[in-house]
């Protein structure tokens, strides 16, 4: 019997990142780029330094320059805590490059000086990630892979102003230009849109693409992004890694992510415990949040877009339902909650505030349930502060309560009704349809009821305890419930003389059908 074929180990040959090395060594471009009349032009020297330890891969040796060869994608944005003014370009490369930028004007084709990119190197090893069916690691790759994130903060722009730009490094020609507006500094309509537990396939794609089609000013991803970790999370001894995913979650979403800025939040499949204690670095090297609730905060922030205060919260840190980081923050996130509810709800600038996270305050899906630390902890500043609306992912389905005030529904509110969070208390949604595979609810019996299909009753919510033992409880306030994907896409109109400010939350499938629908207004 003839013995299975071994891998190649790494001294029978060069590693991708070598060939890159030296073929950026061997080889070089005068320009890395010229855009715009009066536009300055990046040049570099001609490089004669080489190696002849190997012949570089064809690919490399059709360009002047390695660069040529290695194109930036993945582009996203994000905006800062002043989203009229700040504004944050990511983008990733597949190897190192030299002198990454990026070039903005407030005009197609005409660009101003190259703006010098931060560089986020991470650096996974496949030793992590070598275990499970989930990817296959090429012979030739070597003990581990490194991933380059690339970060260009902007400041100081121009209220309600379209921006072009583009992306380059030395030896690359830029890709094609996009765009982003800032947002308008005085209030006037505008609209967001929100899922969690999108992963990467043909479903992710299909709610990407509706995102492209109703054009909003920004997107809440809520947790749980590429499924990379496919896994519980923070439990590096079994879950399943594939660093490498992260560039296909990228890839797919630059369809709308290098135009529509994607806030994000943290899910329990971005604790990757590989990086550092928490499991976050990753996050931090591929993202830019505005991460202003303390120095070193990952994801927990605030912010504000016209009329509407945001704050970003992370559910693992409250989560008994996977508990890798619970209490990590030792409270300084309860604490820091509470005064940002207080401030903004003394702003009055701000008529609507929308809290974003992973985790499940109420839910009746079976699967991951509803968060008792989130109830017990959360949940009583939502009421005290009368917060407006609480999106979220964690369960891969769509539900909406009526609005909750103590725990309890306070009233019915049916499919095109209204609401008044200062009378009626908090409404909930999960918008956990983002692509992911769908879950199911905690009682069998109890079917989905949506816009053309409603069909009231007595559903189930399952929590897990402090102690971890499960509890069911009958609850009344589940009141859409669709198993199936899509988004919450919210139109906010800012108040007028006579007339008071309102959010119309609609429920979307994927095909753009709607499922539900519900104006939240404030008197």
């Amino acid at each position: 019997m003839s013995e299975p074929p071994r891998r190649r180990s790494q001294s029978n040959g060069p590693r991708l990142q070598e060939l890159y090395e030296d073929a950026a060594r061997l080889y070089s471009r005068r320009g890395l780029f010229r855009v715009g009349a009066g536009g300055a032009v990046l040049t570099t020297g001609l490089v004669t330094a080489a190696s002849t330890r190997f012949r570089a891969p064809e690919v490399l040796l059709r360009s002047e320059n390695a660069g040529a060869a290695v194109r930036p994608f993945g582009r996203h944005l994000a905006f800062g805590p002043d989203p009229s003014r700040q504004v944050v370009v990511s983008w990733q490369v597949p190897g190192k490059v030299e002198k990454p930028c990026l070039r903005v004007g407030t005009r197609a084709g005409e660009y101003g000086e190259a703006i010098k990119a931060e560089v986020r190197a991470l650096t996974s090893d496949l030793a992590w990630q070598e275990k499970g069916a989930l990817f296959t690691v090429s012979p030739h790759l070597g003990k581990a892979v490194t991933q380059y994130y690339l970060h260009v903060r902007l400041d100081d722009l121009v209220p309600d102003t379209t921006y072009y730009y583009v992306v380059g490094h030395q030896g690359c020609e830029p890709v094609e230009a996009a765009t982003f507006r800032t947002a308008p500094s005085t209030n006037r309509p505008f609209s967001f849109t929100a899922f969690g537990d999108q992963g990467v396939g043909y479903n992710a794609l299909a709610t990407n693409s509706l995102i492209a089609d109703l054009g909003p000013q920004f997107h809440l991803a809520m947790g749980d992004l590429s499924y990379a970790n496919d896994g519980e999370g923070g439990r590096p001894a079994t879950d399943v890694y594939d660093a490498r995913k992260w560039d296909s979650f990228f890839a797919q979403n630059e369809l709308v992510a290098a135009e529509i800025p994607w806030m994000v939040a943290l899910g329990n499949h971005e604790m990757e415990s590989w990086y550092d204690r928490h499991g976050y670095g990753g996050m931090r090297a591929r993202f830019t949040m505005p991460d202003n609730a303390w120095d070193g905060s990952t994801c927990i922030y605030s912010w504000r877009y016209l009329n509407v205060g945001l704050i970003s919260l992370d559910g693992n840190d409250i989560c008994y339902n996977s508990d890798a980081n619970l209490d990590y923050t030792e409270g300084r996130q309860q604490v820091w909650l509470k005064a940002q509810l207080e401030k903004f709800r003394n702003d009055p600038r701000i008529d609507f505030i929308v809290v974003y996270c992973h985790q499940c305050t109420y839910s009746t899906s079976g699967n991951n349930g509803a968060e008792i630390g989130a109830q017990k902890r959360w949940a009583p500043l939502f009421d005290q502060y009368q917060v407006d609306l609480v999106l979220n992912g964690h369960n891969h389905v769509y539900e909406r309560t009526d609005p909750i005030r103590g725990g309890k529904g306070t009233r019915k509110a049916g499919i095109g009704g209204t609401v008044n969070p200062v009378e009626d208390g908090t409404t909930y949604i999960t918008a956990g349809g983002g692509g992911e595979s769908i879950n199911s609810w905690a009682d069998s019996k109890v079917g989905d009821s949506y816009y053309g299909n409603v069909k009231d009753a007595t559903a189930t919510m399952r929590v897990d305890q402090e102690d971890g033992e499960e509890k069911l409880v009958k609850v009344t306030w589940s009141r859409v419930r669709f198993r199936g994907y899509g988004l919450v896409v919210v139109g906010v109109t800012p108040k007028t003389t006579g007339a008071p400010a309102e959010m119309k939350v609609r429920a979307l499938t994927e095909t753009g059908a709607l499922i539900d629908e519900l104006t939240i207004r404030r008197s």
